[in-house]
């Protein structure tokens, strides 16, 4: 895959984190997934699991923000959110999962509370943040009860490795 086929596949991966559309992520954008994965799992945000998904959101974005917001607008633009992700992750998936990792740890929590989480769980959470139910179906299909270490290499693959 070539560089400029390479940027068009991150630059996709924008519209997930878009959650409103306007165009930008932001720090609004964080928090709205996490309140629709709250309610998709019935959980409270002043419950110690809610807590725990909206510092969780908040720590993502600012990794987020720290790798993309070249500017400082606290607003990631499509061209940062390329650019970030491309000259700074790229030849590091691992770097990007742990900016993600408090997030995802905190969204397991919600889906399961023993460490794994199934197909359905994963299903069911891709649903409640936008994610097309065909897409979302298909993904959960190919899952068996999942650690989250395996979670974290799958997202990270998502955003930042070419094939």
């Amino acid at each position: 895959m070539d560089s400029a086929e390479y940027e068009r596949k991150i630059a996709a991966r924008f519209a997930t984190f878009d959650q409103d559309g306007n165009g930008y992520i932001s720090r609004e954008d964080f928090s709205t997934a996490a309140a629709a994965l709250l309610a998709e799992f019935g959980v409270t945000a002043r419950s110690e699991r809610g807590q725990a998904l909206y510092i969780g959101a908040e720590a993502f974005w600012q990794g987020m923000a720290g790798i993309a917001d070249r500017d400082g607008d606290q607003r990631i633009t499509r061209d940062e959110f390329v650019g970030g992700a491309v000259k700074r992750l790229r030849d590091n998936p691992a770097r990007f999962a742990e900016i993600a990792r408090p997030f995802l740890h905190a969204a397991l929590a919600l889906a399961d509370g023993d460490g794994t989480v199934r197909g359905a769980d994963v299903e069911r959470a891709l649903r409640a943040l936008g994610v097309q139910r065909e897409i979302a179906s298909l993904a959960a299909q190919s899952l068996g009860p999942v650690t989250e270490d395996q979670v974290l290499a799958a997202f990270a693959a998502y955003f930042t490795v070419p094939e």
